[in-house]
């Protein structure tokens, strides 16, 4: 039996370095032996460099390439793999992971497993461990943010009116779409805003969105501003100028004769109701409403024919709600939720005077006697309209009632929620934008479909009361608000659960 053993026991033979009994190889070495002679690992750097930008937190890919990577990922684990990729030619790589770090620490470690054949053949397999050093460094977009100067795009956005109402609104769906997140720098002017890209594409995607969410037209023209003959590169810097519709929320409008027929058969003298990606007008004398997209006011434009400051307060001294008329032939869609009524009404100017204005108004639902409203007062104003100019008198009212008036000061002091803005560089300010942006606010709480495109932020500074207040002025109710959150990220990656203590 002890023969049949011994026959059966593996060979055994000295290690020519040491003379350690090991299992035959083709090097006839120990393990140890055979490390201390060769180094698979030599040529492979242990200490490597990675580039990464603090302000948009990407890694460099060489040559130019920057890369979104999150903490112990795969991408990550391919980056730093790339940076050793020719010294890792030489040998097999058999398994590659991280190892914790401080995330603080600006330093990353991969934990390689690597074979090679050495002498004779005979494959050798060795563990070891790289270390790669965070290095900051600013990539080449968030350089030209910081320096505010360097555009290869521009867009123009303008509108020829005195009233900012469109803009606000645009800037909030902005806010909300993340629009602003490409730009270099927005300028606010005078009568419109400059968005500054990088690149065309970035102010491209800013045109399309306009076009789809206001009524505009746009177009664009380049300059060259160098030439490279040998490689016919050509860098040119775009202009794109979008022109929005003069036309915003609570003007009175006199349409030409052809467009309120093709309307409808509606009246010339109608009432903005609304602007989104068209214009909603209402005629007050019968309650048809009506869309304008961008196309057909630009072949058929026509103007306000009052600015804001023109508005006049007006006391209700009686109203009769109407009924429903009979509709006329070929007319168009009548609004469900306005009320048809006949107003008596009175400025507050002339209160010591006896002299009543008698209209018809779309704001029945809303007002009772002795309510102060808005109005503009047709009937002793020069109109200087193309339109206005050639209807019969008999057809222009006497007074046009835009909406119910409040006290603003009381306003103020109850509203308990805020909105964000861009961040801008203004000049030449008005002393009005005030005025104009408290309008606005107090149109997203009168207007339940303007706010549904807006980011409402609950204001933590006011104290939250009763929103079932029925005798005071609209409000805006807390199911309508967002909470307004901070969050901040790790500086060297966002998404690293297994590297986060």
């Amino acid at each position: 039996l002890c023969v049949f053993l011994l026959s059966r026991a593996p060979a055994r033979s000295l290690c020519c370095q040491c003379g350690v009994p090991i299992t035959p190889n083709a090097a006839n070495m120990c393990v140890g032996c055979l490390r201390g002679q060769v180094d698979i690992t030599e040529g492979i750097p242990k200490q490597v460099t990675v580039h990464f930008c603090k302000q948009c937190e990407r890694y460099l890919q060489p040559p130019g390439t920057w890369i979104q990577c999150a903490l112990e990922s795969r991408e990550l684990l391919a980056l730093c793999l790339k940076k050793i990729k020719a010294s890792l030619s030489r040998v097999r790589l058999i398994d590659a992971g991280f190892i914790w770090t401080e995330p603080h620490s600006k330093r990353l470690k991969l934990k390689l497993t690597v074979q090679k054949e050495v002498i004779n053949g005979a494959v050798l397999q060795q563990i070891f461990v790289v270390e790669y050093m965070v290095v900051s460094q600013m990539c080449e977009d968030c350089h030209r943010i910081e320096a505010k100067d360097f555009w290869k795009a521009v867009v123009q956005v303008r509108q020829k009116t005195l009233h900012k109402k469109t803009f606000y609104y645009l800037e909030q769906l902005i806010l909300k779409h993340r629009l602003h997140q490409n730009t270099l720098r927005i300028k606010e002017i005078h009568d419109g805003l400059d968005f500054y890209y990088s690149s065309k594409q970035h102010a491209q995607k800013m045109v399309d969105f306009l076009q789809c969410t206001v009524p505009a037209r746009s177009k664009s023209s380049q300059r060259l501003i160098s030439h490279d003959i040998h490689s016919n590169v050509y860098n040119y810097k775009s202009t794109f100028s979008v022109e929005i519709v003069p036309i915003c929320k609570d003007n009175v409008v006199c349409l030409s004769p052809k467009l309120a027929q093709s309307l409808g058969n509606m009246s010339q003298i109608c009432v903005c109701i609304r602007v989104t990606s068209t214009i909603h007008l209402i005629d007050p004398s019968t309650l048809q409403i009506a869309e304008i997209d961008g196309n057909t006011y630009w072949r058929h434009p026509f103007n306000s024919l009052f600015h804001p400051k023109q508005l006049e307060e007006f006391i209700v001294m009686d109203i009769n709600r109407v009924q429903e008329k009979r509709k006329g032939a070929g007319a168009g869609a009548r609004s469900n939720k306005h009320t048809l009524a006949e107003a008596w009404v009175r400025k507050t100017s002339e209160l010591d005077m006896d002299h009543q204005y008698f209209c018809n108004t779309h704001l029945g639902h809303i007002l009772n006697p002795g309510d102060l409203v808005l109005g503009f007062d047709l009937a002793n104003c020069n109109l200087n309209d193309e339109f206005a100019n050639k209807m019969n008198p008999h057809h222009i009212p006497d007074v046009v009632l835009i909406k119910k008036s409040y006290d603003r000061s009381k306003r103020q002091r109850r509203r308990n929620w805020k909105l964000k803005e861009l961040e801008r560089d203004r000049e030449g300010m008005d002393t009005d934008d005030e005025r104009q942006y408290q309008d606005f606010l107090e149109d997203l709480e009168e207007d339940e479909a303007i706010r549904k495109n807006v980011n409402i932020y609950r204001n933590a500074d006011i104290p939250v009361e009763s929103d079932t207040d029925d005798d005071g002025p609209p409000r805006i109710s807390l199911a309508e608000m967002l909470e307004d959150l901070h969050l901040s990220q790790d500086a060297t990656g966002g998404e690293g659960a297994s590297m986060m203590t």
